[in-house]
């Protein structure tokens, strides 16, 4: 079911099965928000069996790049380009989101980021990780990471 991610009245649509459902819907308007405030994007997701192909680019780049693989479900995807990026979310049922930006241009900016979501522990997988806090007023705290990536996507 495509989704468009309202920062107004934020809606735990697609994400019910999450333990921390109102962290995660906070953490997608904020990252809704953003994107309308900064390219004047609206922000849309869809679920993973509508889009099988964004999830499977973001596992392919987690992985090749550090050989991450994430053992949480994921929940809902977003791709699009904006401002010479592509763009790529995933938002997982533990209340990870991923994006992987890389710009479409060579010399560009490129890299992963990870966000979690508040009451959110750091998974296995992302612990060689430091994490950074951010006050938001839809997400509550958020933390997060990244990495640049190297590769040829």
């Amino acid at each position: 079911m495509t989704y468009t991610v309202d920062f107004v009245d934020v809606s735990t649509t697609g994400l019910e099965t999450s333990p921390v459902v109102d962290a995660l819907a906070g953490l997608r308007a904020n990252e809704a928000r953003y994107y309308k405030n900064k390219y004047d994007h609206v922000f849309v997701t869809n679920t993973v069996d509508e889009a099988p192909e964004v999830l499977a680019h973001i596992e392919k780049v987690l992985k090749d790049e550090r050989d991450i693989v994430i053992a949480s479900p994921a929940l809902e995807v977003s791709a699009f380009e904006v401002d010479g990026l592509r763009m790529a979310y995933v938002f997982y049922e533990s209340g990870l989101a991923i994006n992987v930006m890389y710009a479409i241009e060579d010399g560009g900016k490129r890299a992963v980021g990870f966000k979690l979501s508040m009451g959110m522990d750091v998974p296995d997988e992302l612990s060689s990780f430091k994490f950074a806090r951010q006050r938001s007023k839809l997400a509550g705290e958020i933390r997060g990471s990244y990495f640049v990536v190297k590769g040829q996507y």
